[in-house]
């Protein structure tokens, strides 16, 4: 090679062309001494030179800037696996070397900005891979995309936009976006159905207004979460008293109802803090949830033993890669000689996800780089994508790039942290939902679940709770839940004066004390009743204020209600019927006809006619009382077939068949008498009542005035809905009537258990008309998003169940039956289709069989009657 170089350096050069020297190199005699000495150093000359131009040619360099907090666990894991990339590239390469510049991270992002231009301008770098925040990423891809360098960004994506790529063109996102992670945290959410959340992050200034913040409420939203409360917390460095004012701020979250933590984004020293005071004030106890992010939990295997001491049954978020190929554990036993080499006071020296994200980066450029070896030309694009053409399987997983980002979906490990470490609970993917094995297992798909409730009871939580937290500021026997109830609502809340405690009674206090015991059995429930003198709206909006933590009462369960409370399951139905007065009906002039159906009259007077057929036909034969002119045998048979209605037909019948015909009509005629009379005495005795007011368009085309309670929502929907002008509201049932007494108003618009109170004591002078509206039912009010609403339903679906609920109704309100029916309805032909089947039977069959014996008995009397003839003919003769 070196020869080659030579010759092509004395084809160029004119100092090694052949030409006469101003001495002779070849003479031995007394110069040759010197000229030896001369071809010595000029060969030592050549050789150097040489030698320089090999190097030169053989090994052209690229420089890489890595930007990383390098006093951090997580920039000293990194810097040290990118040393180690790059020596392993070096060692490998014969024509291309890699040189790394390190820089540390400023807490102000913008410093990124002055630290990526010193790096392009002074150290003349070709690509700069690191950053601490997406923030820095963002603004060393300003720099760079002036510059025209590639950046590789070790941050987490706060953004999703598909901008992105447009806007930061020589950008390369190496970690996937926070979408995942989000949608994992939104996803155990969901399992344990929390619905209201706490957020806890580190300010950078940049926070509130990016992606990151808007995609955790939009995710939690989906699972019909939400964010109570936002709480931000300045950056470490920053705090001059970290412990007296993060102290203060965790303070202000025990004023919270939520009990669900969410450490989004937070530097390890801030988070020892933030879960230390948590823990001393009492927010790591029962019904507490903590649920870390990867910020935190990827560095669960080298934090300090007092961080796991505070943070005992929280919940991590932690990044999955495979730990068990060879090229890990090459890596690994490298990487741990080097780390405790550099950093000896670190306990822990094995690699994290972070190292092994910053290997893989200076891989895909090495690889980028080894490619672009090859090629005659280079620059800026063809190196960026050459980047972003990467497909390899690195240390963190698939290494491919799609739109700037890998295109690879994360997967996490659900982590439990227990005494003095932590433990798997499974794995967690937007893809697959949970799993407690990796997505893919020897080749075969792992078949993922939807909710993390088959992990229960695998995991721990704050407190050695036994069952699943409620994320809630639960009552206790000091702080009891205090509950208001209107005080005069009879009978569903009233203040029980009469009684020793001066304690509420009524329907939903005594619903809601045997719902209490229900929940007994899981858990103890400390409330307190607190009296109210304002209208249900006001007491709903005191529950939504946070003044109460819940309300029992006669709750309508209305749309614009639960925007802003959480409702019960409804114990009872709350459809809005119209009470209307009754009239008299009067007595009509063929109420005679009314005891029997239209269908009945016919069927009786049909079997009427036909057993008067078959009585005729059977005995006019032979009995002379039948027999006549046509006119004659008509009226006996008629007269004799009604007659019999009375029981004072005189005719006499000859023929069984005849007799057994009558003996079943007449037991026909008994029952239909018998139960006529009792049909017709009813209707004659027991008044009929009719509605006065017969529709709401009646109401409307009169100008008449409607009553509804002054308690309730019902005046705004008559006037909103129905569209009704005048409206009186009234306080109390008992005023209701002497409403009605006095005129003032038409018609009543009461939902039904009011209603059921009503008629009650009244039921024989009133009614209910008209259509039904129905609404939501009743229920019990809570705080939006508490967890104790959803206990509360559940226990009120057994007292349904049990017959609790209908015990208490009847009790309370009155029984199911109501006022007895004061109509009697006629009788129909259902009711005695068989007796006339067998009537109508028994006629059709001895018809039948009489008319057989007579068509056999006509010929025998033909032959007889011609055979005396005969003799009469002979004897005359």
């Amino acid at each position: 090679m070196i020869l080659i170089i030579f010759n092509e350096i004395k084809k160029t050069v004119p100092l090694f062309q052949s030409k006469k020297m101003p001495f002779d190199l070849s003479s031995s005699k007394a110069g040759s001494k010197v000229s030896c000495t001369l071809s010595l150093l000029l060969a030592s000359f050549l050789f150097t030179v040489c030698l320089g131009l090999v190097v030169e040619a053989d090994h052209s360099s690229t420089n890489i800037g890595a930007i990383i907090d390098v006093d951090s666990r997580i920039g000293k894991e990194q810097k040290t696996a990118m040393i180690m990339a790059v020596q392993n590239f070096n060692n490998n390469s014969r024509n291309h070397r890699l040189k790394i510049y390190f820089r540390k991270t400023s807490e102000d992002p913008v410093q990124t900005v002055s630290t990526a231009e010193e790096l392009i301008g002074r150290k003349r770098v070709q690509v700069i891979v690191g950053t601490r925040t997406w923030e820095e990423a963002a603004l060393a891809a300003d720099v760079g995309k002036k510059a025209q360098v590639p950046v590789l960004s070790l941050a987490a994506a706060s953004s999703t936009l598909p901008t992105t790529q447009n806007r930061w063109p020589f950008l390369v996102q190496m970690a996937t976006d926070s979408q995942e992670q989000i949608n994992c945290i939104a996803d155990i959410v969901n399992s344990y159905h929390w619905r209201k959340i706490i957020v806890i992050h580190e300010d950078n200034n940049y926070f509130p207004n990016s992606g990151s913040y808007t995609m955790l409420s939009k995710a939690l939203e989906k699972v019909s979460a939400s964010i109570e409360y936002d709480l931000i917390l300045p950056t470490f460095h920053s705090l001059s008293d970290p412990k007296t004012y993060i102290r203060q701020e965790v303070r202000k979250l025990r004023k919270k109802q939520s009990r669900v933590f969410i450490v989004h984004q937070s530097s390890l020293p801030l988070a020892t803090h933030l879960l230390r005071e948590a823990k001393d004030l009492g927010l790591m106890d029962r019904d507490s949830v903590w649920i870390l992010a990867d910020s935190i939990s990827d560095l669960l295997d080298s934090v300090d033993p007092s961080f796991i001491s505070s943070a005992q049954g929280a919940i991590g978020i932690k990044s999955n890669y495979s730990d068990s190929n060879r090229h890990f554990l090459d890596l690994k036993d490298q990487f741990r000689k080097n780390f405790s080499r550099s950093y000896p006071n670190e306990d822990n020296s094995d690699p994290g996800i972070h190292a092994l994200k910053a290997y893989d980066s200076i891989t895909a450029i090495a690889e980028a780089v080894e490619k672009l070896s090859r090629n005659t030309t280079s620059s800026p694009k063809l190196l960026l994508n050459e980047i972003q053409s990467s497909n390899f399987i690195g240390l963190s997983g698939e290494i491919r790039f799609y739109g700037g980002k890998l295109e690879r979906k994360s997967t996490f490990k659900i982590v439990n942290i227990v005494n003095t470490t932590y433990k798997e609970l499974g794995i967690c993917s937007s893809e697959f939902g949970f799993s407690e094995r990796h997505m893919e297992e020897k080749g075969i798909r792992v078949t993922g679940i939807d909710s993390m409730n088959e992990f229960v009871s695998s995991v721990k939580w704050p407190g050695e709770l036994d069952r699943v937290p409620k994320g809630w500021a639960m009552p206790n026997a000091s702080d009891p839940m205090r509950i208001g109830v209107p005080k005069d609502h009879p009978p569903f809340t009233f203040w029980n004066e009469t009684s020793n405690d001066n304690e509420f009674d009524g329907f939903c206090v005594k619903l809601f004390e045997e719902v209490v015991k229900v929940l007994n059995k899981s858990y103890t429930l400390h409330y307190s009743f607190v009296p109210f003198n304002g209208t249900h709206n006001e007491l709903v909006g005191n529950v939504s204020n946070e003044i109460f933590d819940a309300a029992v009462g006669d709750f309508t369960i209305l749309a614009n209600r639960s925007r802003f409370v959480e409702f019960t399951q409804p114990f009872m139905e709350s459809d809005l019927q119209m009470l209307v007065p009754v009239k008299s009906e009067h007595q009509m002039a063929l109420m005679f006809v009314k005891p029997f159906t239209r269908n009945m009259w016919m069927v009786t007077i049909a079997i009427l006619f036909y057993t008067m057929f078959v009585v005729w036909f059977i005995e006019h034969q032979k009995n002379p009382v039948f027999k006549g002119s046509r006119k004659d045998q008509l009226g006996t048979a008629m007269w004799f077939t009604f007659s019999s209605l009375f029981f004072v037909h005189r005719e006499k019948v000859n023929s069984n068949y005849t007799k057994l015909v009558v003996v079943v009509w007449l037991f026909v005629v008994l029952v239909l008498s018998s139960s006529y009379k009792a049909s017709l005495t009813s209707m004659l005795t027991v008044s009929r009542l009719e509605p006065s007011v017969t529709s709401l368009e009646w109401i409307k085309s009169k100008n008449l005035s409607a009553g509804c309670d002054d308690d309730s929502f019902v005046e705004d929907y008559l006037r909103d809905v129905l569209d009704l002008k005048k409206i009186k509201t009234i306080s109390g049932h008992d005023n209701f009537l002497g409403e009605f007494r006095s005129k003032n108003i038409s018609a009543a618009f009461l939902d039904l258990p009011h209603q059921r109170v009503f008629l009650k004591d009244h039921c024989k002078d009133y009614t209910v008309t008209g259509p039904t509206y129905s609404f939501g039912g009743l229920g019990f009010v809570f705080q939006k998003g508490s967890p104790i609403a959803r206990d509360v339903s559940e226990a009120i679906l057994t007292l349904m169940e049990n017959g609790m609920v209908k015990n208490l109704t009847n009790k309370y309100l009155g029984s199911s039956d109501g006022c007895p029916n004061s109509e009697t309805e006629s009788l129909s032909l259902k009711s005695f289709w068989g007796l006339f089947l067998v009537s109508a039977a028994i006629s059709t069959i001895c018809f039948l069989i009489f008319t057989l014996r007579l068509l056999k008995k006509k010929p025998k009397d033909s032959q007889v009657h011609s055979y005396d003839l005969a003799q009469r003919g002979g004897s005359s003769s």
